[in-house]
């Protein structure tokens, strides 16, 4: 996820879901891909299934299995930071001394003594505390480097279907800001809790040295301070929890209202998206001003406990003296220790609120890095052709109504079959099928003559690519991103690549060539040159099996009719299934197949429909009565002029099941995207 260029992240090597993963060919972001597309539209909201998060006991396991091949540097810190502040220890006594001396008048020779023990006291505390500090700072980069590997691991490996289950904003704020957290912790609060527990207990220990009765006139403030602990704990870690969870509701609704921002204004829905994005934003807000009122009473409770330890121990101290027991130097250390206690014993205590937040962040990274990685077959199958069939395939989205009803489809080797149909038809959901990316309700699928599982991801991956409109460009260079698909390829096999899809003129013509630096930070490309980009990893990957969903919709007028010769040319020899956004596609196609509501409505050559005045025939007519009614574009050819022509008239907003993607939502007169 290093940097997009304004493009969904659907880069290669992703899993598209049900641990299938492309083909790393520009792959398939589908947009939310779930059964809501956000707009309100008639269309039911999604019940999301949040991704796990991890038990408590779960957490503890992984953070031990984490430190278990750093044992010796965990040792080795703590040692350190044992003996800074055993070193520090020393002030305390060392003052009270210089009070003995003052009490009893003597020179002050013997004073400058006591004053130069302080002066190494500090410098060997200072030392030994930074090298221990800096061990500490080590071991906990170098465990929070490992989650994060396996995290990312992990959360690419996820199904796609899983992901869109939960809503992207869940995984997105556990990639983002409880990483960010769980980073911060490590590096800040760690290292300070680890010092200021020591500094307790060994603080605790020089009091009793002192004099037992010290100790136990500080303990005073143990009850208060562990009740006022408990208490904290009890209110924070399910109230952080809340936060995380409703952060990620709130992101998810700004990803909706944003990115189908297109569909919010065709339809009209602003006030009801703002409504929902204040809706979300004052859970937030209220669930945030109950965290700062439960920091103000933890505060509050604090101070109240370290009044009474301390008027405790100044009461024992002027008793031990008034009967003799001990000096005035030795009282005045005492209270000097459990005065010092007061800064480790706060930041401890504060930790707490970093600490829970940081735990709960912790859990819902572990529930995902816990997730299993993808399964190969013991004997995975190879696809005996480039043939796809589909048998009475059924899927529903969890929550939502059926999509598909016993569709059976065969795609032969070698053949580009249309798929065209009205929003909502299933077009987007039959492609997903295909290509692994949802596994279906019901039904059968075989590609190649062999079912997905049989193949197993990798297979799956070499055989079958979607392309959707939605490309990701990768921050680096332009080589980088190609290779990609074909990590071994040469720069000759680059340059033939985007040769073949007429963009090797424009990539020798950036200002470092294939060196020059794309996405996010870098040089932007534009929506046609995105999708060529996306066509010559197609090529370089060369899977026998291609989907094309509106691969050409980005493109605009101007570079359409480019850009669709560039994909005859990447897919000749290929299988393809084309869900079809203008109909001059489903013309150049060997077979059209229509659908409706979720059926195959009829099957045929364009010319075949046509004459039988049926879905197709409907279509058609309508797109091409709105395509004589446009106004003329000069061109070579009259069948340019199509792009200037909006396409026949929706179905209605009624059914948005299958618009996957804002860009695929454009509003009431899309009918085939």
């Amino acid at each position: 996820m290093t940097g997009a260029d304004g493009n969904k992240d659907t880069g290669a090597g992703k899993d598209t879901g049900t641990g299938f993963p492309d083909t790393g060919t520009g792959l398939p972001d589908t947009g939310t891909g779930f059964p809501d597309t956000g707009t309100g539209a008639g269309a039911e909201e999604p019940r999301r299934v949040l991704l796990p998060i991890a038990t408590g006991a779960r957490t503890r396991a992984a953070v031990a299995e984490l430190l278990r091949p750093h044992r010796r540097l965990a040792l080795t810190g703590f040692t350190v930071m044992v003996a800074a502040t055993a070193i520090g220890l020393l002030t305390q006594p060392l003052l009270g001394r210089i009070v003995d001396l003052a009490a009893g008048r003597r020179p002050v020779d013997t004073i400058t003594t006591v004053i130069l023990l302080l002066v190494a006291v500090a410098v060997a505390q200072g030392l030994t505390t930074g090298l221990g500090l800096s061990l500490i700072s080590r071991l906990g980069e170098t465990v929070l480097a490992r989650l994060r590997e396996r995290f990312v691991e992990r959360a690419l490996g996820l199904p796609l279907e899983r992901v869109e289950q939960a809503g992207s904003g869940d995984l997105t704020v556990r990639v983002t800001g409880d990483v960010s957290l769980v980073a911060d912790a490590v590096r800040n609060a760690l290292p300070e809790l680890a010092r200021s527990l020591l500094a307790i207990l060994l603080t605790l220990g020089a009091l009793a040295l002192l004099d037992w009765r010290f100790l136990l006139a500080a303990l005073l403030a143990v009850p208060v301070q562990a009740h006022t602990a408990r208490w904290y704990v009890r209110q924070a870690v399910p109230l952080y929890a809340r936060q995380r969870v409703a952060g990620g509701a709130q992101q998810q609704q700004l990803l909706d209202t944003i990115g189908g921002g297109a569909t919010v204004r065709a339809f009209r829905l602003e006030r009801e998206h703002t409504e929902r994005v204040a809706e979300r934003s004052r859970s937030m807000v209220e669930l945030t001003m109950r965290g700062v009122r439960l920091v103000l009473g933890f505060y509050s409770r604090l101070h109240i406990a370290e009044f009474i330890g301390l008027a405790a121990v100044l009461t024992t101290g002027f008793l031990l003296v008034r009967s003799g027991s001990a000096s005035l130097g030795t009282a005045t250390a005492a209270a000097l220790y459990f005065h010092s206690l007061f800064t480790p014993v706060n930041s401890a205590l504060v930790l707490l609120d970093d600490a829970q937040s940081a735990i709960a962040s912790l859990a819902r990274i572990i529930g995902v890095a816990d997730q299993p990685p993808e399964r190969e077959p013991e004997h995975a199958a190879e696809p005996r052709d480039a043939s796809v069939t589909v048998t009475g395939l059924s899927h529903t989205y969890p929550g939502g109504k059926p999509v598909l009803h016993e569709v059976a489809l065969t795609l032969r080797p070698g053949e580009r079959v249309a798929l065209v149909g009205a929003s909502g038809a299933g077009k987007t959901t039959l492609a997903k099928l295909i290509a692994g990316i949802h596994t279906p309700s019901a039904g059968e699928l075989r590609v190649g003559g062999a079912r997905p599982d049989e193949l197993g991801p990798a297979a799956l991956r070499r055989t079958v690519a979607l392309i959707t409109q939605e490309t990701h460009v990768f921050a680096g260079p332009l080589a980088d991103d190609l290779r990609l698909a074909g990590p071994g390829a040469t720069d000759a096999e680059l340059r033939a690549a985007l040769d073949r899809v007429d963009a090797l003129g424009w990539a020798e013509a950036l200002p470092e060539g294939l060196a020059t630096v794309v996405g996010d930070g870098g040089h932007r490309l534009s929506g046609d040159r995105v999708q060529a980009l996306a066509l010559a990893r197609l090529i370089l990957a060369d899977p026998p099996v291609v989907i094309l969903d509106e691969a050409t919709a980005e493109a605009g007028s101007a570079g359409a009719r480019a850009l669709e010769k560039a994909v005859d040319r990447a897919v000749e020899g290929r299988t393809v299934l084309i869900v079809a956004h203008r109909l001059t596609q489903a013309a150049g196609a060997d077979r059209v197949v229509v659908m409706e509501a979720g059926r195959i409505a009829e099957s045929g050559t364009h010319d075949e429909l046509r004459t039988a005045k049926g879905p197709y025939a409907a279509l058609w007519d309508a797109w091409s009565d709105h395509r004589d009614s446009a106004p003329s574009v000069t061109a070579a050819d009259p069948a340019d002029n199509r792009d200037s022509a909006p396409p026949p008239p929706a179905a209605g907003p009624a059914d948005t099941r299958d618009s996957t993607s804002p860009a695929t939502a454009a509003g009431p007169g899309d009918t085939t995207s």
